[in-house]
């Protein structure tokens, strides 16, 4: 087992020094622009924070004491929130502060991708890698948005490039960095136990199999590493069994494991809502394959070899069996399958399209291909800076306007209630409750969240909110239909609000055309 590759006879450095040199400055020049756009994307977005990111400033604004009781209803685990606590201290909580820290972690990113690259396959690996994820629509926007998953990208590359590294020497000084990744990666986002399963397997069998004793001994000291960085996790282990038995994934169904690597796939080259996506998943999927089993014959032929090619072969096998194992995890408990789980193992996705421009033979191809990677790429990323996720804004505006002291605002469901409110901001006088608990907006509370909407009685809940509105104020109801679980209770509610007080024409329809959609009624006093 070789975790990275020793350099091939016709080093891939080789041939980008080929395709660039010989007054190629156009190469490099387009490299510099392609980073530069690719970097400056990271940190500008038109979107105001959606659902989980509204919740998750909320959740993080909180004081570090309170963090964890407030995690035990959410379902996540601490670190980004702690970081962004810490953050937001300094920098505020406006969209753009509390989003450039995913920004930054991306950015950090890019390095380590050199890095990691450069140790598969030579220098046109290491830019390839580090062009793939510069240009990622993915990996863009999850860096435009604050939630953990571009610190998981980071700290995953980090952990692999400490792996290799521990494994061609392993002293100290490079196995306590190693296991620090580890804690941190299960305190950042849970699918990173898959990613350490399998490759805690894989240490294993190299600590018997492999054919030195030195290998034996970095793999076995490898695995005391991994072990070590587990032990950190052990005092979260009882607020992570409450959420595992408690908070799930209620708004979503469970996904056969088959269709989640498709949803991978597609949501990796930008997201199945967006028609660019499908175009850029086919060099990204054909790249992927002959990183991983095509061998070049001569400038016009590549052969394929089903043993796989040595260089990606471990880091291809990792990937798919750390998601596998994910999307069976996943099934079997009946929690549902989201694309941005999957970036504990896009890392290793995007070093096998990397690897995949590797298999030509003329060193001008890999140049060209790159070129089209890259610029599909960012046509996703500039799609990103321009699409609002959140109709928030629109009810938002018209409540910040027209709202009174004594009105009442009512979200159903109440996932519509993180960011109207951050929208509607600090109204003297307003009040602002949530179906199906009649809950304040800002947080939601995801223990058993089924059974409390099953509980839940739209006709008892609208008597108790048109009680508490006061006969000279307003009423006004944001909802949003089709929310799993939901399926006509926020309708009930509307029409026990209606027979009381009848509303004015809908002041904002639903707009199924963005990310999180959401409309408003105004029901005026009588």
């Amino acid at each position: 087992m070789k975790l990275a590759s020793d350099a091939p006879s016709r080093a891939p450095g080789d041939a980008a020094g080929a395709a660039t040199g010989g007054g190629s400055s156009w190469i490099a020049a387009g490299v510099v622009a392609a980073l530069v756009v690719g970097i400056a994307l990271r940190f500008v977005t038109s979107s105001d924070l959606w659902l989980d990111e509204a919740l998750t400033v909320n959740i993080a604004k909180l004081p570090l004491g309170d963090l964890e009781e407030a995690l035990r209803h959410d379902g996540a685990p601490p670190l980004y929130y702690v970081l962004l606590h810490l953050w937001m201290e300094i920098f505020g909580s406006g969209d753009t502060a509390a989003r450039a820290i995913s920004a930054l972690c991306s950015v950090a990113a890019l390095p380590l991708a050199w890095f990691v690259g450069r140790r598969y396959g030579g220098r046109l690996v290491a830019w390839a890698f580090v062009l793939v994820l510069a240009s990622s629509p993915y990996a863009i926007r999850y860096a435009t948005e604050n939630r953990p998953y571009s610190l998981q990208i980071l700290l995953v590359l980090a952990g692999w490039l400490l792996l290799l590294r521990a494994l061609e020497q392993p002293s100290l000084a490079r196995l306590a960095p190693l296991a620090a990744v580890v804690g941190l990666l299960l305190y950042t986002q849970y699918w990173s136990m898959y990613l350490l399963a399998v490759v805690g397997v894989c240490l294993l069998w190299w600590a018997v199999k492999a054919p030195t004793a030195p290998a034996r001994h970095a793999a076995r000291s490898a695995v005391v590493a991994l072990v070590a960085g587990g032990i950190t996790f052990l005092p979260w282990i009882p607020t992570f069994l409450y959420q595992a038995e408690h908070t799930g994934t209620p708004w979503g169904e469970r996904i056969l494991p088959p269709a989640g690597f498709a949803y991978t796939a597609i949501d990796f080259a930008g997201g199945a809502e967006h028609q660019e996506a499908y175009v850029l998943l086919v060099p990204l999927v054909a790249l992927v394959l002959l990183g991983l089993l095509g061998r070049a014959i001569d400038a016009s032929r590549i052969e394929l070899d089903l043993r796989t090619r040595p260089g990606v072969r471990l880091p291809g096998a990792v990937c798919v069996a750390a998601l596998l194992l994910g999307l069976i995890a996943s099934f079997a408990a009946g929690t549902t399958f989201d694309g941005r789980y999957a970036s504990v193992v896009f890392p290793l996705f995007a070093l096998a399209v990397a690897f995949g421009f590797t298999a030509f033979a003329d060193s001008r191809v890999p140049v060209v291909a790159l070129a089209l990677v890259v610029a599909l790429g960012l046509a996703g990323g500039v799609r990103n800076l321009a699409e609002n996720r959140t109709q928030a804004e629109q009810s938002a505006r018209i409540i910040r306007a027209e709202a009174r002291s004594g009105d009442v605002v009512v979200y159903c469901p109440d996932q519509v209630g993180p960011d109207v409110s951050r929208r509607v901001g600090d109204q003297p006088g307003l009040e602002q409750v949530t179906f199906p608990d009649g809950a304040p907006p800002e947080i939601i509370d995801w223990v058993d969240y089924q059974d409390r909407i099953d509980r839940a009685d739209p006709a008892e809940f609208a008597a108790e909110v048109l009680e508490l509105t006061g006969p000279e104020n307003t009423l006004w109801y944001v909802t949003a239909p089709g929310y799993r679980n939901f399926e006509g209770e926020c309708e009930a509610v509307g029409a026990a609000l209606s027979a009381s007080r009848p509303p004015l024409p809908t002041r904002v329809e639903p707009d199924n055309e963005f990310f999180e959609f959401q409309g408003l009624v105004e029901y005026p006093a009588p």
